[in-house]
């Protein structure tokens, strides 16, 4: 049984969404009160937190920034707001995917299932070690030597597919289906601003340039050999 957390400032949209995620058999945490949602998220250990935006005091953008400090479970924003932009700073902050409201129960499960589906599936090794480069599966974390990359959980889950399909062409589509477990066009864009975003934090270190080949409106590719360590 997972864990599911939602935050969002309507008690009758929680309450809503707890009755229905509850017969779909998950163990359901509600918190109307985002700045309650730390002491929540510590105690009740979610598989995957459910976050509204638009919240008096700490918004959904900020609360995801924190949350990011001391969790590494996977965030779907829920969202009235539509933008492109907010997209993109969600997904920037560290969040896993977004929707927008009003919304299928149906494709919400879905997505959650996809999220825990992929993190669970990253549990079968513990590091990925291409020297000077380790990402840690457990952590979700990823290493130059020792110094941790400081990635959010898009940019590492686009090295680690990158990494996982070494020497081949990695598209657009395939990592939209990976990371949000659907595609559309338009997801490009976010996925480029992605990828720049990684390459920046790794082209702190040298030896890390340069290592993200750009495949002209395919996707990317990534040229090493990894090495499993269980």
């Amino acid at each position: 049984m997972s864990n599911i957390l939602f935050v969002d400032d309507d008690s009758d949209f929680l309450e809503i969404n707890a009755r229905f995620f509850t017969k779909e058999g998950y163990l359901v945490k509600i918190s109307s009160n985002p700045n309650d949602a730390f002491s929540v998220i510590k105690s009740f250990q979610p598989d995957c937190i459910i976050l509204d935006i638009m919240m008096p005091g700490l918004n959904g953008f900020e609360l995801c920034k924190q949350i990011r400090s001391f969790c590494t479970a996977p965030i779907i924003f829920l969202s009235g707001r539509s933008g492109e932009n907010d997209k993109i700073r969600g997904l920037g902050l560290g969040g896993d995917d977004y929707m927008v409201k009003p919304f299928s129960f149906r494709e919400l499960s879905a997505r959650i299932k996809v999220q825990l589906r992929r993190y669970s599936a990253q549990s079968n090794f513990n590091l990925i070690r291409y020297p000077p480069l380790t990402l840690d599966l457990k952590q979700h974390k990823a290493y130059c030597h020792k110094d941790d990359l400081l990635l959010s959980n898009r940019e590492y889950d686009l090295l680690l597919l990158l990494v996982t399909n070494s020497n081949q062409i990695v598209t657009f589509e395939a990592i939209s289906n990976h990371i949000w477990g659907v595609y559309s066009e338009s997801d490009q864009k976010t996925i480029m601003v992605i990828a720049s975003r990684l390459r920046k934090r790794m082209a702190s270190y040298s030896e890390l340039e340069n290592m993200i080949e750009t495949v002209w409106s395919k996707g990317y590719m990534f040229h090493i050999k990894q090495e499993y360590i269980k």
